[in-house]
């Protein structure tokens, strides 16, 4: 395959794929998902304008932090004729998550430090659990962990 020149404005799928790091059957999924969007040639091969190698970097980075695609999918849709974002576009989306990122890293502090101690439930104290939670007092909230953060 060759290497797509630096003023070319399309790209096949391959190329992309090349590019991005992103398998070819991830590319055929995102825009499946309507993440990403292509043309079709008169022979039937998909087409990408060469600025879906932004958006595809978006959604991997979106992904890497455990952002769900169809949050991805809702904010990428609210930016005007399907455009790729632009630097004021990640700030906003940037923004748009961090919250919800620093309660998923404090869960994940609390739970790292935690870890060997009840949560709760019994689950991870066994023989600990009367001393932790006397009387299941905690079981009374309902099923699952009640230690940790927003449970």
């Amino acid at each position: 395959m060759h290497e797509p020149r630096w003023d070319q404005q399309e790209l096949t799928v391959g190329e992309v794929a090349s590019r991005s790091g992103v398998a070819v059957s991830a590319l055929h999924f995102y825009e499946k998902q309507e993440l990403i969007s292509s043309r079709r040639t008169a022979g039937n091969q998909r087409r990408y304008r060469r600025d879906v190698l932004r958006r595809v970097a978006l959604i991997r980075i979106a992904q890497r932090v455990g952002i769900p695609l169809a949050q991805v999918r809702e904010v990428l849709a609210e930016l005007p004729d399907g455009r790729t974002p632009n630097r004021r576009d990640w700030q906003r989306l940037s923004r748009h998550w961090r919250d919800e990122l620093d309660q998923r890293i404090r869960h994940l502090e609390q739970l790292r430090d935690d870890f060997t101690e009840c949560v709760g439930c019994g689950c991870l104290s066994i023989d600990r659990c009367k001393l932790a939670n006397p009387h299941d007092r905690l079981g009374e909230r309902g099923a699952g962990p009640r230690r940790l953060l927003g449970g």
